[in-house]
């Protein structure tokens, strides 16, 4: 007898929230009946171990989902333990009512939980994201059970009545909405399956109905009783002439008459039941672990290397991240950590679970025991999910801090490409940090790799508790060069990171500064002077300020000069440590356009050489008809090795270089 009636809804207008606001994404509709599906069939298992029901031999566990453009529909197909007409009532038309949370309630003492996908009893309502119309047909593995048919047009009014079904299981069939169409496009549902399904533990199948029947051909010693036979080829056999060993000519048989068969293409699942993950590390080869990158990530960049977690206690987790080989340069520093829930994927790079600097990392996380929101695309905030995220921490700086200990050399192969990484989980990760701060690495001039200690250690003699170090090694080469001369070391932080990085740094290694090889120069690189020298230099240095701003038309250049040993060197530029490392910040905020002198001056100094010939000239030549080109052409030149020079400057340098080598000229 049919049955009709308002649906039973537990909290006061919660359909039209479920319909339009439950799930960010409309495709996941996908995921949720799929993962009904697979909580049917792993909820027969389960009963089967139990040894309440006895599963028939030629029984193979599958979803299938078919989708008909034609008819404007997707079905969802399991041969789980389906549903009595009670339970419809109970687990559909009650909307709120978790069947897998009252099945795992039931069953708790019989034997150890096995996880079933499904929390909320929502899940199946988000057909109606994108279906007007959903019919439900089922029959329970129970003997004796009647099939039910049940149908939904508006959502919130069903029809229930006796079902055709004849074999056990649920199939849910969904007759789309204009806008969501797509959804019933073949390769969109691939797609979408692909992205949430890959690794679900039931093989999923995908036929496409309204499409052309699709053939193949395979040999005799290939076909199987399951295969349709559409066509039989038979291939004669060959033959060829042939000498026999009495000289007289006689047709032989080269290969036999074969037989091959057209059948209809055989289905293909859509996911892979038992992923990597799953597997105990030792089972797993270098090319599995390649192999699996590429295939879930799209990206045919080796990765350098990889942590395989594997915990059952106190919480059960598993996965696998990759360290990829970033080019900071170009690419977006952002990784992808995939988290699924017992092989449903769930969302990619979600907050909770991972800290924010492996997001830079690609890699899949499975966490059965996540408190999923009702959605699955969220986590409830609670102290467990933050164990979660400890633990994977650990488990990131041991496999470093390891390799660093047991295999240097290699640890120090990849540092150019993991440092950014490393260095970012130590500005946002304090217990990170802890862990790896003795297994940070620097280059140096030599290109050896050298710890903060072996720095200090080097160099105590020369610079005690201080460290050079260089950010622009084109812009720096002047600077660069000099140290090497005077044998002086400075290490290399090239990287965007490395500005807050070398805060970060100080913070660490009380009593240690760290400076850009720019900010000042060495006593190391001048000459020593009687207090008579330093008298007269005194005085020098007054007037060329005053020459050098007047030519410069800059009122408040800040000019030092010094008695270099290295007579060849005319001009420098040195930057201030502080306001080098605001000038960073501000890059790193996108605010380079805006004026330094806010923030206090642009800390420029202009180094001149009172040992060099030109600064000599200037000296002697005053009033000189060259002398304010020499300025400004020595000003440049700072300038030039120094890092750039604006547009203009840059048109006037190269105008004021050829007027002087014509001087020069004219002058022979």
């Amino acid at each position: 007898m049919a049955k009709t009636g308002s649906l039973s809804i537990n909290s006061e207008n919660i359909f039209p929230i479920i319909k339009k606001w439950l799930y960010s994404d409309h495709d996941i509709f996908y995921r949720e009946l799929v993962s009904n599906g697979c909580d049917a069939i792993t909820k027969l298992k389960k009963l089967e171990i139990m040894g309440e029901w006895q599963k028939p031999e030629d029984l193979e566990f599958k979803i299938e989902v078919i989708t008909d453009s034609n008819e404007k529909t997707i079905t969802f197909r399991d041969n789980g333990l389906g549903m009595t007409t009670d339970e419809v009532d109970e687990y559909i038309n009650q909307i709120a009512f978790s069947g897998a949370r009252d099945f795992l309630e039931k069953y708790k003492d019989k034997a150890n939980e096995e996880q079933i996908i499904g929390h909320f009893g929502l899940g199946f309502y988000s057909a109606f994201m994108v279906a007007d119309k959903v019919t439900i047909d089922t029959l329970s593995y129970q003997e004796g059970a009647v099939p039910v048919h049940w149908e939904s047009e508006a959502g919130t009014e069903f029809m229930m009545e006796e079902g055709s079904k004849t074999e056990f299981g649920t199939e849910i069939k969904l007759y789309l909405n204009e806008e969501t169409l797509e959804f019933c496009n073949e390769y969109r549902a691939k797609e979408v399956l692909q992205k949430y399904c890959s690794f679900m533990p039931v093989e999923i199948y995908l036929t496409n109905a309204s499409g052309e029947p699709e053939y193949e051909t395979i040999e005799t010693d290939e076909l199987t009783e399951k295969d349709t036979i559409i066509e039989t080829i038979v291939e004669e056999a060959k033959t060829e002439e042939k000498e026999n060993e009495n000289g007289e000519k006689e047709v032989v048989e080269v290969s036999p008459a074969t037989e091959k068969y057209k059948i209809k293409k055989r289905p293909v699942t859509v996911n892979d039941t038992n992923p990597l993950w799953n597997k105990h590390p030792n089972e797993c080869t270098e090319d599995e672990y390649k192999t699996f990158y590429r295939k879930v990530f799209n990206d045919y960049k080796e990765p350098l290397f990889w942590i395989h977690l594997n915990m059952d206690y106190p919480f059960n987790l598993k996965g696998i991240l990759y360290f990829p080989k970033l080019n900071v340069n170009y690419d977006s520093l952002e990784g992808t950590i995939k988290l699924y829930n017992s092989q449903v994927f769930i969302a990619d790079n979600i907050k909770e679970v991972i800290p924010e600097f492996l997001m830079l990392l690609k890699g899949v996380i499975d966490c059965p025991d996540l408190p999923l929101n009702v959605s699955r695309s969220a986590l409830q905030n609670d102290g467990f999910v933050k164990k979660i995220s400890d633990y994977i921490t650990k488990k990131v700086a041991d496999k470093l801090t390891g390799m660093f200990k047991t295999d240097r050399e290699t640890y120090e192969k990849y540092w150019a490409d993991i440092n950014p990484f490393i260095k970012f989980g130590c500005l946002k990760d304090e217990k990170f940090a802890e862990k790896i701060n003795d297994s940070i690495l620097f280059k140096n001039l030599e290109g050896k790799y050298l710890t903060v200690s072996d720095c200090l250690e080097e160099n105590k003699e020369k610079h005690e508790n201080k460290v050079f170090y260089i950010t622009d090694e084109k812009a720096q080469s002047q600077y660069i060069n000099m140290f090497k001369e005077a044998g002086l070391d400075a290490i290399y932080m090239t990287e965007n990171i490395d500005n807050p990085f070398v805060g970060y740094l100080e913070q660490k290694n009380e009593n240690v500064k760290f400076l850009c090889i720019n900010s000042d120069l060495s006593d190391i690189f001048k000459e020593e002077m009687t207090e008579e020298d330093k008298e007269a230099l005194k005085s020098d240095a007054e007037a060329l300020t005053e020459l050098f701003r007047k030519a410069l038309g800059k009122e408040n250049l800040d000019v030092k000069v010094e008695k270099l040993k290295n007579e060849s060197v005319s001009s420098m530029i040195t930057v201030s440590e502080e306001s080098r490392r605001m000038q960073e910040m501000m890059k790193m905020y996108a605010m380079s356009g805006m004026d330094p002198s806010m923030f206090g001056g642009n800390g420029e100094t202009l180094v001149l050489n009172y040992n060099n010939k030109l600064v000599t000239y200037v000296l002697e030549h005053k009033g000189g008809e060259h002398t304010d080109a020499i300025c400004q052409q020595l000003y440049d030149l700072a300038a030039l090795s120094h890092g750039s020079l604006t547009p203009e400057r840059m048109t006037g340098f190269i105008t004021r270089s050829n007027e002087l080598m014509l001087l020069m000229a004219d002058g022979e």
